[in-house]
C-alpha cells in the first residue's frame, strides 16, 4: 500500500481537531416562538411514519409553541398505537391514530403534515398533502428517485404550499456563519468539498419469501412501489437496501454531508459528470446497495467527494465518522472548525444568531407564508437528494473491474481532488475485512453526464430510464405538476 499523503495526514489532523472543538462546543439553544394563548394561531399536524424517525419527529415538536399533534399515521397499527401514547403524554392529548394518511388530508382542520415515512413515500405524500391544501415537512432524501424531486417542488410553487426539506444542518447558524465566510472569499478559492460517512451496517440476512406482520397493512405501506413478496427477515428499517423502497446508505445518512458541501460550495443545478465504484462487500443477504461506496462528482471548476462505508471500520479519526471537508486556498474548514495550511485549529465558528429548531422554522413559515423564510426549502433538498440518486444509477450501471482498471478510469477524471487516494484508503478498509478483491472485484460505475435544465442524461437512455418508475395505481406520483 502507497504510504499516506500530506493531504491525508492534514484531513486526519483536522477532523480529530473538529472533533474536540464540537464536543467541547455547548448545544444550542433553539429558538421557539412565544405562546399567543389564542387557539386561532395553534398549528395542527399529522406525522406520517410513526417508528424510529417518527418519535424523532414528535420530540421536536414538543419543543415548538401552540402546534398540536392531531394525527399519528401508519400502515403498522402497532406504531401508530405506540406513538399515538407517547403524544398523549406529550401534549395531554391523544392525536388520531389511522393506517391511511389520506385519512388526515381529508380533514380541513389539519394544516401540515411531516412526513417521516420510508423514501418510496415521500414523494407521494408530500404531493397528495400541498393538494389537500396542507404543508409539508418531507425527511430526506426528499425522494425517491430524480423526478420525484422536480415534482414536489413544482406541486409546492403551483399550489403557494410551504414546503421543507429534512436536511436539518441548513437551520445550524454556526455552520451557516462557516458557509458564509468561505462564500465571501475568506478561504480563497474552494474547489473542493468531501463527504464522508462511516458507521457499520451488518447483514440484513438471507433472501427469502417472508410473511409481513398481521399488524401492517401491507398494501398500504407498499404503495407506489410493485407489490411483491418480501424477501427479508425485517419489513422496518431493512427498505433502506432494497432499490425498490430505498437509495442505500447514500440516501440514508450521506444526503446530509453532501447537501452541506453543495450549500458551501454555492453550487446550483446537477453536476456536470460524476462516477461512483465500490459494492457490497463482507456477506450475501437479501440487501441490494452497496455498503461501500464513492462517488464523484464534477462540477468544473469545482468537486464534491462522497464517501461512504457500511463495514467495520475505525473512524477517521477518533470521534470523526462522518462529517465534511473543504479546501481551500487560504485555508480549510472540517465540521464548524476553520484550520490554516498546516492543519493547525484557526477557530471554530459559533453562532452569533440563535440557532432555531428546524421544525420550529418550518411551523414559522407555515404561519407567516413566506418560502424565503424557509431554511431548507424542498428545492435546496431536490438537488442534494438528486447528486445521490445520480451516484447510485452511475453504480447500478456499472461492471465488475479489477483495482488497476478502476484506478485507470478515475486517472482519466479532471477533478480538484487526488481520487486515487480515495480508492487506496478503500481498498485498504477492505483488505482489512477480509475482502479479496481478485475474488469479489469491486462494481466501477458508469461515467453520467447529467443535463442540468432537463434534469436528464445525455446520451444515456439507460441511466434516463432511473428518472422515474412504474407506479402501481391508485399511488401515482403525477408526471407534471
Amino acid at each position: 500500500m502507497r504510504s499516506l499523503s500530506r493531504r491525508q495526514m492534514l484531513e486526519d489532523s483536522m477532523l480529530a481537531a473538529a472533533a474536540m472543538a464540537a464536543a467541547a462546543m455547548p448545544q444550542p439553544l433553539f429558538a421557539q416562538e412565544k405562546s399567543t394563548g389564542t387557539p386561532s394561531n395553534k398549528v395542527r399536524v399529522a406525522v406520517l411514519g410513526c417508528r424510529i424517525r417518527g418519535k424523532q419527529h414528535v420530540a421536536e415538536l414538543a419543543k415548538v409553541a401552540d402546534c398540536e399533534i392531531a394525527y399519528v399515521c401508519d400502515p403498522d397499527k402497532d406504531l401508530a398505537a405506540e406513538l399515538a401514547t407517547i403524544v398523549e403524554k406529550q401534549q395531554g392529548k391523544a392525536p388520531v391514530a389511522v393506517q391511511d394518511m389520506r385519512r388526515g388530508f381529508d380533514d380541513k382542520s389539519v394544516d401540515a403534515v411531516f412526513i417521516a415515512t420510508p423514501n418510496h413515500w415521500h414523494a407521494l405524500a408530500a404531493i397528495w398533502a400541498m393538494q389537500s391544501g396542507k404543508d409539508a415537512y418531507v425527511e430526506k432524501p426528499v425522494s425517491h428517485n430524480i423526478s420525484e424531486g422536480r415534482r414536489i417542488a413544482q406541486v409546492a410553487r403551483k399550489l403557494n404550499r410551504i414546503c421543507q426539506g429534512g436536511t436539518q444542518n441548513r437551520s445550524n447558524m454556526a455552520l451557516a456563519e462557516a458557509v458564509e465566510y468561505m462564500q465571501a472569499g475568506k478561504l480563497g478559492e474552494v474547489k473542493l468539498a468531501r463527504s464522508i460517512i462511516y458507521g457499520g451496517r451488518g447483514s440484513i440476512g438471507p433472501k427469502g419469501t417472508y410473511e409481513a406482520p398481521k399488524n401492517v397493512d401491507y398494501d398500504l405501506w407498499t404503495g407506489p412501489a410493485p407489490l411483491g413478496p418480501l424477501n427479508r427477515k425485517s419489513l422496518h428499517y431493512d427498505w433502506h437496501w432494497d432499490w425498490q423502497t430505498g437509495n442505500g446508505e447514500l440516501g440514508n445518512n450521506n444526503i446530509h454531508s453532501i447537501d452541506i458541501c453543495r450549500w458551501g460550495l454555492g453550487l446550483t443545478g446537477l453536476c456536470r459528470s460524476a462516477i461512483s465504484y465500490g459494492g457490497r462487500f463482507g456477506y450475501v443477504d437479501a440487501g441490494q446497495t452497496p455498503n461501500t461506496q464513492v462517488c464523484v462528482f464534477d462540477y468544473g471548476d469545482k468537486t464534491i467527494v462522497s464517501e461512504t462505508r457500511g463495514l467495520k471500520t475505525a473512524p477517521f479519526r477518533e470521534g470523526f465518522t462522518g462529517g465534511w471537508l473543504f479546501f481551500g486556498t487560504e485555508g480549510s474548514i472540517a465540521g464548524n472548525s476553520l484550520f490554516d495550511h498546516d492543519g493547525k485549529l484557526v477557530s471554530t465558528f459559533t453562532a452569533k444568531r440563535k440557532s432555531e429548531n428546524h421544525f420550529a422554522n418550518f411551523i414559522s413559515a407555515v404561519r407567516s407564508r413566506k418560502r424565503e423564510d424557509l431554511n431548507a426549502e424542498i428545492t435546496e433538498g431536490h438537488l442534494s437528494t438528486s447528486l445521490c440518486h445520480i451516484g447510485n444509477i452511475s453504480w447500478r450501471l456499472g461492471r465488475e473491474a479489477t483495482v488497476a482498471e478502476v484506478r485507470e478510469q478515475l486517472g482519466k477524471l479532471k477533478v480538484h481532488d487526488k481520487v486515487e487516494e480515495t480508492l487506496e484508503r478503500t481498498t485498504r478498509h477492505l483488505a482489512e475485512n477480509k475482502v479479496d478483491l481478485d475474488q469479489t472485484k469491486l462494481v466501477l460505475g458508469a461515467v453520467l453526464f447529467p443535463d442540468s435544465d432537463k434534469e436528464s442524461f445525455i446520451d444515456n437512455a439507460a441511466a434516463n430510464a432511473f428518472l422515474t418508475r412504474e407506479y402501481r395505481k391508485p399511488f401515482v406520483v403525477p408526471s407534471e405538476a
